[in-house]
């Protein structure tokens, strides 16, 4: 691995006390990862550019990881790690360990689990990057209140975790794609779809969108709100949009699931008030008779799927998963 680290300090953590493990949370464009110590302290965490390697990158994602393992070891040699938890996105497979599909990073049917057990020597909990952030709300954040809850990332993508009676749905892998649920004619989706809420409603889109219908050049949704606020009619064109599109999917998500609430994170729940109190007024004109959910933002902060892979490792060794040896004193 060629790009420099980036450690941080310390930072605290509300796990608590357990055993030290590894977390890592891929994205599309940054891999994190932490040591995680025996107080439930998030030590050393970094960020690297993801490896992109073609169909090879499942591969050069688990080399990566393999070596901010030993990186971590070589840094804190007393706190050695006795499970892993890895989180990526695409469509996964939690159950059988397998990354499905990622579209945008080229890998298909890759045995993740058990290349990086491989590799790291360790018991590894493997599971969707939403799925963990949204574990990690949902036991310790915004979420925690609630049992019949879903958990909405809005960012370069759209995604949830749905929890049911206190318990994680996954649907073999499939559950909580509402990024990719139909709300308009039109733009087409990276899915290969057309109207997809993610290719209307994602942080990505509005620029995008905004960006196509000017000629300008704004890298994030953050400025197309800037100029919708300062009266650039095509901006609040197109942000109101993206709300009347969102609302119009999460009351597909209440009409089905009924959930206490919904907890948003990810880039575009940086918008605060100006997201969530149009929202929460479209999406009550739309329900009539539904239970109208709380729309709450996250809590946990951008370490949320650091900290969801974490305890996914602590469970695996809780159910039996068997540690690596202690160190001798």
């Amino acid at each position: 691995m060629t790009t420099a680290l980036d450690p941080q300090a310390p930072a605290a953590a509300p796990l608590g006390s357990g055993a030290p493990v590894l977390a890592f949370d891929v994205g599309g464009t940054d891999m994190k990862a932490a040591l995680v110590d025996g107080d439930g302290r998030l030590l050393s965490v970094v960020r690297i550019p993801t490896p992109h390697a073609g169909t090879a990158t499942g591969e050069a994602v688990v080399a990566a990881a393999a070596e901010l393992a030993a990186r971590f070891a070589a840094e804190h040699p007393s706190v050695v790690p006795q499970a892993a938890g890895l989180l990526v996105p695409g469509h996964v497979d939690d159950d059988a360990g397998v990354g499905v599909f990622a579209e945008n990073l080229g890998w298909r049917d890759f045995p993740f689990r058990a290349r990086a057990g491989e590799a790291l020597g360790l018991p590894v909990s493997f599971s969707h990057d939403v799925r963990g952030a949204g574990e990690a709300e949902h036991r310790l954040g915004a979420a925690a209140p609630y049992r019949d809850v879903v958990v909405m990332a809005i960012g370069t993508g759209i995604a949830g975790a749905i929890f049911l009676d206190g318990r994680l749905h996954t649907g073999g892998g499939m559950a909580g794609e509402m990024g990719h649920s139909r709300v308009a004619d039109g733009p087409l989706c990276a899915c290969g779809g057309t109207g997809c809420l993610e290719a209307v409603a994602s942080a990505a889109a509005i620029a995008r969108r905004y960006n196509a219908l000017t000629g300008a050049a704004v890298p994030g949704a953050r400025e197309v709100l800037e100029r919708a606020e300062a009266g650039d009619a095509v901006a609040r064109q197109v942000w109101d949009s993206a709300l009347d599109a969102l609302a119009l999917d999460l009351s597909h998500t209440v009409a089905l699931l009924a959930p206490e609430a919904i907890v948003i994170g990810g880039g575009l729940a940086q918008a605060g008030d100006a997201l969530f109190v149009p929202l929460t007024e479209k999406l009550d004109a739309i329900l009539t008779f539904h239970r109208r959910p709380v729309l709450l933002p996250a809590s946990i902060g951008e370490n949320a799927g650091l900290i969801g892979a974490a305890l996914r490792a602590r469970d695996l060794l809780a159910v039996g998963a068997r540690p690596v040896a202690e160190p001798a004193p």
